[in-house]
């Protein structure tokens, strides 16, 4: 059997491990200069200088950013349910209560129509979700945030680089958040990023990650401790010098695996769209998960699988949402498989993944 191609792969170096070592050599490991430093460079680099805040984890800073926009008991947060539950779970802890709008089955984010047929008298805000690297329709829900006079989010958790007619991700909503967890398309080991649209949301967002301070014992609100460490941050700045390599990988990849699959969905790009490839998402409508255990057991190719059970039929969940009937939602939970586009891959493992997946495409039909 070949050697086991997996879905994901963090590439960690020896430029990150010199990295840590600066770090703990310093003395100082906890919130401060690297901080600071990669909050400045990552600000460059993805969101056009706006203003940014390092927390230790993505649902932190999608909780945090929630609680800095001011959403809390009593309001509405239109999410989508084919997501990550953090995306629903980070409403929720705020107060606020998750309403689960349907998706459109192209790009996998937020449908417009769904979303205007949510709105109520208690949405405080809209926060698509831009899956797998794909830009949501962000066109259409400013357009639907300002008729209605409601506040636009980001959960870009998966979409460093992505842009849409130009504009990258992260710069469309009152604040935005990007993951940096280990499979993500760079990482600080674990850790995320709040892009803030005004002065107001970022200090707000400062505030809560440290105890509710700016100055050591001078609590301003109840906060958290959600600080990113030193040694998270000097990982994160040396991978910011190297993903702008991966992600072009990751469309080439991309692009080979477009030209040369057969017999099942790929993943098509919007007119406009920049798409990072954070995941290679293919519809497989006839037993997905037998689709799945063939490509391994027989090919030795791994895959995954996001997301079988939509946020609005989880048990943690389930609550928020009785009844409720989002069936491009469901549709893409039983057919949505990811393929690996990792930049690690090599032209013979791309080449792998093709043979597998059309052999078992075809054996299927």
């Amino acid at each position: 059997m070949s050697e086991f191609i997996p879905p994901a792969k963090p590439i960690i170096g020896d430029d990150e491990r010199e990295a840590v070592d600066r770090v703990l050599r310093s003395g100082m490991v906890a919130q401060g200069p690297e901080v600071a430093a990669f909050e400045a460079e990552f600000s460059q680099h993805f969101v056009q200088g706006r203003a940014v805040v390092a927390v230790n984890s993505g649902t932190a800073g999608l909780h945090l950013g929630l609680l800095a926009s001011g959403v809390g008991a009593g309001d509405e947060v239109i999410v989508p349910s084919f997501t990550f539950a953090a995306t629903g779970n980070s409403v929720a802890l705020t107060g606020a209560t998750p309403v689960f709008a349907d998706i459109e089955p192209d790009t996998f984010t937020l449908d417009p129509a769904s979303v205007e047929a949510s709105i109520t008298s208690k949405t405080k805000g809209i926060m698509p979700v831009h899956l797998y690297g794909h830009p949501a329709h962000m066109r259409e829900l400013q357009a639907i945030a300002d008729k209605h006079g409601v506040a636009l989010y980001e959960d870009a958790a998966q979409a460093h680089g992505a842009a849409l007619d130009g504009r990258p991700v992260g710069t469309f909503g009152a604040f935005a958040m990007f993951s940096l967890y280990p499979t993500k398309n760079m990482t600080s080991g674990e850790g995320g990023m709040i892009s803030a649209a005004n002065a107001e949301i970022a200090r707000n967002a400062r505030l809560l990650r440290n105890q509710g301070m700016e100055r050591q014992y001078e609590n301003e609100v109840i906060g958290f401790n959600a600080r990113m460490t030193d040694i998270h941050a000097a990982i994160g700045r040396v991978q910011l010098t190297k993903v702008d390599a991966w992600t072009a990988t990751r469309q080439t990849n991309a692009a080979f695996l477009d030209a040369n699959l057969a017999g099942v969905v790929v993943p098509p790009v919007l007119p406009g769209a920049t798409h990072v490839y954070h995941q290679y998402t293919i519809r497989v409508s006839d037993d997905r998960d037998g689709f799945v255990r063939a490509l391994k057991e027989e090919h030795a190719v791994g895959s995954g699988v996001y997301y079988p059970i939509p946020n609005h039929r989880l048990p943690s969940l389930a609550h928020f949402a009785p009844g409720l009937d989002l069936p491009e939602t469901e549709r893409a939970a039983r057919e949505a498989v990811s393929l690996p586009v990792h930049p690690s891959l090599s032209q013979a493992d791309l080449e792998r993944v093709v043979s597998a997946v059309n052999a078992v495409a075809g054996a299927g039909s």
